[in-house]
């Protein structure tokens, strides 16, 4: 009997010895994102694919293009005909979200795409960099990905939650109704879904697709302690709702301990001499934005906002200032955004 029994439980354990060895647990092909070199193209012109997935790996020669549902040759794509396109990639079974692009015969106006991170963060917050994380990831992929880095809760340097850079932004966040930290939101009305390193998909996205109707420029320089910063919006189409322009001063290189009780920056807490950079310091408009009357955002109009105030006196080094620009619309979404450094004249970003 025991013989029997030997045998038995010797055939059991080839089986799932057999088992363990021959049968794997695959780990599922996470998103892959599908970016243009431009999302608007003269007729005759060439668009140019990428694919990656959120750690900026690059899948692009492997992947495979259509446009329309149609199947194409290689990463690259020409119409002789105005339209939209809708073009999608698959990497070993996985599709992109469809892009859409637009090819046109110049007679129109566009503007490049920008797209805003509203990062709510704190020096104390230890699950923040995560945040800070993924904004690293999508500045990997998108160059026009524009960061502000929002730091909250409190300024009383005896409080758990003390953050020397804290800037009073409760009336937003009281408009978009979002509690806790940390939290990312994209074009300042859409929620980055967590963990925000496993969505950069998400932010990215929003670099693509149809570009917006008006775009900005603007002129700044910081000089004896004063700001002089203009703020110029073209329009090319008209806009009969009410528009708000938001203007930021940020500044660079604040060098701060930050808690961190995540995976990531090595899972090291604390980050001694960490460095934070656009870092809001102050906002030149009221923060929800301030009226942009419909008469001025007309097609071919420019409008222009001009601002000579002193560099803010929680300013630790105006050498490091720069300013960042939105448009929202009645909504409060952004519709355009752009960064200028100190010392730099901007050009429209006409397509």
């Amino acid at each position: 009997m025991m013989k029997k029994n030997f045998i038995l439980i010797f055939i059991v354990s080839l089986i799932f010895a057999g088992c363990s060895t021959d049968y794997e647990i695959l780990k599922s092909q996470q998103n892959i994102i599908l970016t243009a070199d431009h999302s608007v193209q003269l007729i005759g012109g060439t668009v140019t694919f990428t694919v990656k997935d959120k750690d900026g790996n690059d899948y692009t020669e492997d992947a495979a293009f259509a446009v329309d549902g149609q199947a194409i040759e290689g990463n690259t794509f020409s119409s002789a005909t105005v339209g939209n396109f809708d073009v999608t990639a698959t990497y070993n079974t996985v599709q992109s979200a469809p892009l859409v692009i637009n090819f046109h015969d110049g007679s129109g106006v566009n503007f490049r795409k920008n797209m805003l991170i509203e990062d709510y963060t704190g020096t104390w917050c230890g699950y923040c960099p995560r945040v800070a994380w993924a904004i690293e990831l999508v500045h990997n992929q998108a160059e026009n990905a524009i960061a502000v880095g929002i730091h909250r809760s409190s300024s009383v340097p005896s409080s758990p939650n003390y953050d020397p850079y804290n800037f009073d932004a409760s009336q937003l966040e009281n408009a978009l109704g979002a509690e806790g930290y940390p939290k990312g939101f994209l074009n300042r009305t859409i929620q980055w879904k967590s963990l925000e390193p496993d969505h950069v998909d998400q932010a990215i996205a929003l670099t693509q697709g149809e570009n917006p109707k008006l775009g900005l420029a603007m002129d700044a320089e910081v000089a004896n302690g004063t700001i002089n910063l203009d703020v110029n919006v073209m329009f090319g189409k008209d806009f009969t709702n009410n528009l708000k322009l938001v203007v930021y001063v940020l500044e660079d290189g604040l060098v701060y301990d930050q808690h961190n009780y995540t995976s990531y920056y090595d899972g090291v807490d604390i980050l001694a001499g960490y460095t934070h950079n656009h870092v809001l310091r102050a906002c030149l408009t009221p923060i929800l934005g301030e009226e942009i009357g419909t008469t001025q955002t007309t097609i071919g109009t420019t409008y222009t906002k001009s601002f000579s105030v002193p560099v803010p006196a929680n300013v630790t080094n105006a050498a490091k200032v720069n300013f960042v620009a939105f448009v929202v619309d009645q909504t409060g979404k952004v519709v355009n955004v752009r960064k200028v450094d100190q010392g730099e004249a901007q050009e429209m970003e006409l397509l």
